[in-house]
């Protein structure tokens, strides 16, 4: 048992990263987190020992954010008081903050299916297969996701006339 949770241990990180990712909000994932470390310790006796325990972990992750998206769906949007005020706003001072403001509002808008291959592909460096596991979806839906993510992403972050690389055969 000890070594298990040990395991469980050294994927936190991996999971805080990708929750925030999927919530944009740090206290959000911090909850959705903890929530996934509650359930996987509590259900222990079900983890299957042929997969891995990373995989296994961000299943319960992914399970749990789909569920509370679709609570909250159900229940409506919720806006605290202060955060009515407007603030006036400044213009980034620099383009590199500028172009990832503009990527991360892109991430965004993705459709939930799309962006959550997108950041286990991009932001963990899972592979597909795995992605495929976590997600219980064929191999080619995570190509076919991940694809139309990242034309998404092209079409919302520029004009489309930017040279690209060709592949010859």
């Amino acid at each position: 048992m000890t070594q298990l949770l040990d395991e469980i241990e050294s994927c936190v990180p991996a999971l805080r990263r990708y929750a925030r990712a999927l919530t944009r909000d740090a206290d959000r994932a911090d909850d959705l987190v903890q929530d996934c470390l509650e359930r996987a310790i509590r259900k222990r006796s079900l983890f299957a020992s042929p997969g891995t325990v990373r995989g296994w972990l961000f299943r319960i992750l992914v399970n749990h954010w789909r569920n509370q998206a679709r609570s909250q769906r159900r229940r409506g949007d919720h806006m605290a008081l202060d955060e009515m005020l407007v603030e006036p706003s400044v213009p980034a001072a620099q383009h590199g903050r500028i172009a990832l403001s503009e990527m991360s509002r892109a991430i965004d808008k993705l459709p939930t299916d799309q962006r959550e291959v997108l950041l286990l592909v991009a932001l963990e460096g899972v592979s597909y297969g795995e992605v495929a596991t976590i997600l219980d979806i064929p191999v080619g839906t995570v190509m076919s996701r991940l694809s139309r993510a990242r034309a998404t992403l092209r079409s919302l972050t520029g004009n489309g006339n930017e040279p690209r690389l060709r592949s010859v055969k």
